[in-house]
């Protein structure tokens, strides 16, 4: 198997693209014991140099831009999460446990963590540039908050439990993608009486999918979230919503609760034996934020405002469904359908009308486009292996240069876990020769009938140029180092290259060019563009109520003693701050993989916000000058945020692009709440 395994070959391929076609489920785990086994001996070489510790002995070496691990993980970490088996699931389980344990003996090795301070102590003195500093300081920090002053039976501790949340993290999201994949609601045809064409048809393609008869409404938010839209059906609707919403949380080998029990009890002792009073503060000490306190400001200074708006139009919204005859209170699985029908009347916005303009392919024109005026690149699709037949790839150009591969997957299936996101299989650095990136947009919208163009909503394409913001974060990363390259930034900056990406997709002229229609190819009437653009801020006191309420959530889990029941703290805490009865958290604990698949956005789905004060910001910008692609202010965005990767702390490089922070002003105007 090693000597036939295609992970452990070179990669003589276009690009050096991984070689999906001959790769199997068998071949990664043996890849990985060849990868363990070689990052062992790769970190005791440098440790054990016999000779004093120099940047290049020790931290350049860190750098290995030849890693077999992180070769073999890009492969397996993007795949299980976009096309998995049972097969993956299980190397999976092994697997976190052992990355863990590894993570923690690089980290805690005590004679190369020793190299890393010796340098880092005499960091004024060894004559190096800024981004070599910067390396130094973040690798020094990172060890620390590792754990590499530790000793004796709290070193012990501590590795014990990284290894435990690595494995509660894989169990949170497997069981997920369990329940998401395992629940569906058939329909017959006249179930779907009322809904538009666009949601029967994606309804049968699910059902096609799942090999069923007729129709089937999954838990895939492109399909549900329509459906709580357009279906005059409440019993419908509450049958879906309710499933929806106790994902993780149906007992059974997929219930999440003891998980999310056990991670947050290890979290607060992780952060104890660090030094930290709570895990939030241990965790936004090195972000932008850097204190809950500023975090909890923020979103209580977004939710005043929110909550009013949302409390006004839940009073509409329940006259609106007392005049179709249903008596009592709105319920959350009214709110979408109602918010809809209040859209039409007031906007004259119908989405069966606006959705044959958002043709997939045409936004993918779109926001190719957009990269094209703003930063010259170039787009060329290419025809070649990858890891699903749905998946597309193309080669990403500027003068001729060589940029990036990006790769665009975008449809829901039964093996993709839920969401949207941008990964890479390989990032951008220049340590050793330069190594351009390979990067991949993950989305779930619903797939059209095969010979039919798939339509997206506006939310939709909004997704799109979001991730593509990310996208284009690692493509143009232009450092040394692959330590701070593309999205290697704090993270509650790391969302504004993609919020502010978004702005584009609502440029007049952007949709002028490529919302057409997907029968006639006729360009979306000014008039109808119009009224869409009016209506951009609609509904926005739910959407930041729901938004808010599963931020503060994430950060009183945090800064609390850690509860023995979630769902009770969670009740809790939606009750000091009075959530409005007809809507719920945009995720609620059980399903809140943002928090709990790993602890990414632990303490930090506050970050969303955050960045958007600072997109806010940043396309007015460009509005300032009157011309929404302006090459100067487009070059200095790419100089100072998308190709700076980390090299600098996060406000340093938006000032440098500004001049100075935003106020959260900009955000409720932004919003509409101001």
């Amino acid at each position: 198997m090693t000597t036939a395994n295609p992970l452990l070959s070179d990669w003589n391929t276009p690009f050096e693209m991984p070689p999906f076609d001959l790769i199997k489920d068998a071949h990664f785990a043996p890849a990985f014991e060849q990868a363990f086994a070689e990052t062992r001996a790769h970190i005791a070489a440098i440790a054990q140099n016999s000779d004093a510790p120099t940047y290049e002995n020790t931290i350049d070496a860190l750098e290995d831009p030849n890693s077999l691990m992180d070769r073999v993980a890009g492969v397996f970490s993007n795949i299980s999460g976009a096309d998995t088996n049972p097969t993956l699931e299980d190397l999976q389980r092994d697997l976190s446990p052992k990355w863990a344990a590894l993570n923690s003996e690089i980290t805690m090795n005590e004679a190369l963590f020793a190299r890393i301070e010796t340098l880092y102590n005499a960091r004024a003195t060894l004559d190096l540039s800024a981004e070599q500093t910067r390396v130094l300081e973040l690798y020094y920090q990172d060890f620390v908050r590792a754990g590499a002053k530790l000793r004796g039976a709290d070193r012990a501790r501590l590795k014990a439990i990284m290894q435990r949340l690595a494995e509660l993290g894989t169990a949170f999201t497997q069981n997920l993608l369990a329940d998401e994949r395992d629940w569906f609601m058939q329909l017959a045809k006249s179930d779907l009486d009322g809904c538009p064409d666009f949601l029967c048809d994606a309804a049968a393609e699910a059902a096609k999918e799942r090999q069923i008869e007729g129709y089937v409404i999954t838990l895939s938010r492109s399909l549900i979230v329509p459906f709580l839209q357009f279906s005059p059906r409440r019993d419908l609707r509450q049958r879906a919503f309710t499933a929806w919403g106790m994902r993780g949380e149906n007992g059974g080998d997929t219930d999440n609760r003891a998980h999310v029990s056990e991670t947050l009890a290890l979290r607060h002792e992780r952060a104890q034996l660090l030094g930290f009073e709570t895990f939030a503060d241990f965790k936004l000490q090195p972000e932008m934020a850097g204190t809950p306190d500023r975090v909890r400001d923020l979103l209580m200074a977004v939710w005043h405002p929110a909550k009013a708006a949302a409390d006004a139009d839940a009073a509409v919204l329940t006259e609106m469904m007392a005049q179709d005859g249903i008596e009592g209170d709105l319920a959350p699985w009214d709110w979408r359908y109602y918010a809809e029908k209040r859209r039409s009347a007031e906007h004259d916005l119908d989405e069966a009308e606006l959705k044959p303009y958002f043709q997939l392919d045409q936004m993918i024109a779109a926001q190719f486009d957009c990269a094209t005026r703003l930063f010259g690149l170039e787009f060329r699709e290419l025809d070649m292996p990858l890891y699903h037949k749905d998946a597309r790839a193309w080669e990403v150009t500027r003068n001729g240069r060589h940029m990036a591969v990006f790769i665009g997957d975008y449809f829901a299936r039964a093996s993709k876990r839920s969401g949207a996101w941008c990964s890479r299989f390989r990032g951008q650095s220049a340590l050793g020769g330069e190594q351009r990136p390979i990067t991949v947009n993950v989305c779930n919208f619903a797939k059209a009938p095969s010979g039919q163009p798939s339509l997206l909503t506006f939310d939709d394409a909004r997704t799109l140029f979001h991730e593509f913001g990310h996208a284009l974060h690692s493509m143009l990363s232009d450092v040394t180092y692959g330590y701070i390259s593309g999205t290697s930034v704090a993270r509650d900056f790391v969302e504004l290259p993609s919020q502010l990406y978004e702005h584009w997709l609502s440029v007049p002229e952007v949709l002028e060019k490529f919302a057409r229609h997907a029968e006639t190819d006729q360009p979306i009437p000014a008039e109808l563009l119009s009224r869409l653009l009016a209506a951009e801020n609609f509904d926005q006191g739910f959407a930041t109520v729901e938004y808010c309420a599963s931020a503060l959530v994430d950060l009183a889990f945090h800064t609390e003693t850690p509860p023995a029941d979630p769902l009770q703290k969670q009740a809790e805490v939606l009750d000091r701050i009075g959530m409005p009865a007809a809507i719920t958290m945009r995720h609620a604990t059980p399903h809140f993989a943002h928090v709990f698949s790993g602890d990414g956005y632990s303490s930090g789905y506050y970050s969303y916000m955050w960045s958007e004060v600072m997109d806010a910001d940043a396309f007015a910008a460009f509005q300032e000058t009157g011309d929404a692609f302006d090459p100067d202010m487009a070059a200095s965005l790419e100089r100072n945020i998308y190709s700076a990767g980390g090299s600098q702390p996060a406000d340093v490089l938006y000032k440098n692009f500004r001049g100075s922070l935003p106020k959260v002003d900009a955000l409720l105007a932004g919003r509409g709440l101001a």
